[in-house]
């Protein structure tokens, strides 16, 4: 008997590395992601006091990108994407975020084969709703992408976020995820000595911002102003290409691509962390994307490709 090796001709538009552990189709399912919900753990399923109440964030779901005067548009290659949206809220960009202004998603993953590079990349798109005139490109503040790593002696969450507009102004430039010199416990948890994270995790809602729109947990990627791909108006879509490459035996980033574009991150390391109680040989790849203004915004995952080398 001859055997034969075959592959889904979409991941002919992927950079993979050498072992493929998912492949998300969203025609298929949702594939394991989901919603990032609170930890239920007390009398009548009530979670722990947090600043961040993450009851609040609007669902993800599949979705074939309908628009007022467009139809559906699909996705990029069939039927359905997966779709992160936000509520119609927002406070200033120099504050943390406000309750139900961000969409987040997540797939829930351990470590396989003892990896020395982790590596993601998708075909996304984003828009505001079609809502009201305009472009509407200035009321989509931030998406990004991170993931969640935690191996024996750290956790510690390497990612990336494109800031397109603050205040109403679009500034279109990339950072990474990494804590500033000198940032306190007490800074990170907005003035509480005790608060639940350590400095470094979950930076895309803990630590001080300010007004150019760094902060404490974010720093400019150097180089990293980029025009992206944005049509005419909100019920036009585009598919753009993203992937993030990170060594994880040197827990540092080697190099972000956007679209064409790559970014070379090498020596550059998340903030590192103490080990959390219980998981060990976590592996979480999350997206989110975040609204400028009182105007929900959109953002399609099409496909993503998990892979490590």
């Amino acid at each position: 008997m001859q055997k034969t090796l075959s592959y889904d001709h979409q991941l002919e538009r992927f950079n993979p590395l050498d072992r493929v552990i998912t492949f998300d189709d969203f025609d298929r399912g949702f594939n394991g992601w989901m919603d990032l919900t609170p930890n239920f753990v007390y009398d009548n399923y009530e979670s722990f006091n947090s600043a961040v109440d993450l009851t609040s964030w609007a669902p993800s779901m599949l979705s074939s990108a309908p628009m007022r005067f467009a139809a559906s548009h699909g996705s990029m290659e069939g039927t359905y994407s997966l779709k992160l949206t936000t509520g119609a809220v927002a406070a200033p960009h120099t504050q943390p975020p406000a309750d139900g202004s961000m969409g987040i998603a997540l797939k829930r993953l351990s470590r396989f084969g003892d990896p020395s590079k982790i590596q993601i990349e998708a075909w996304y798109s984003y828009t505001p709703a079609q809502d009201r005139i305009g472009l509407g490109e200035e009321d989509i503040r931030a998406f990004g992408f991170y993931f969640d790593v935690q191996d024996g002696e750290h956790r510690y969450m390497p990612g990336v976020r494109y800031v397109n507009s603050l205040g109403g102004k679009l500034v279109k430039k990339w950072q990474y995820w990494k804590v500033a010199d000198g940032v306190t416990h007490a800074d990170w948890n907005f003035g509480v000595e005790d608060g639940w994270c350590a400095p470094g995790i979950d930076n895309l809602w803990y630590g001080r911002r300010h007004e150019d729109g760094s902060s404490d947990g974010y720093q400019w990627v150097p180089g990293g102003e980029q025009d992206l791909l944005y049509n005419e108006s909100p019920d036009k879509i585009n598919w753009l290409y993203f992937r993030l490459l990170v060594d994880v035996q040197k827990r540092e980033y080697i190099e972000l691509q956007s679209m064409d574009t790559v970014f070379d991150l090498r020596g550059i390391q998340p903030t590192l962390a103490e080990r959390y109680r219980s998981i060990d040989n976590l592996i979480n790849p999350i997206f989110y994307v975040e609204t400028d203004t009182d105007r929900p915004v959109h953002f399609f995952l099409d496909s993503v490709v998990y892979s490590t080398e």
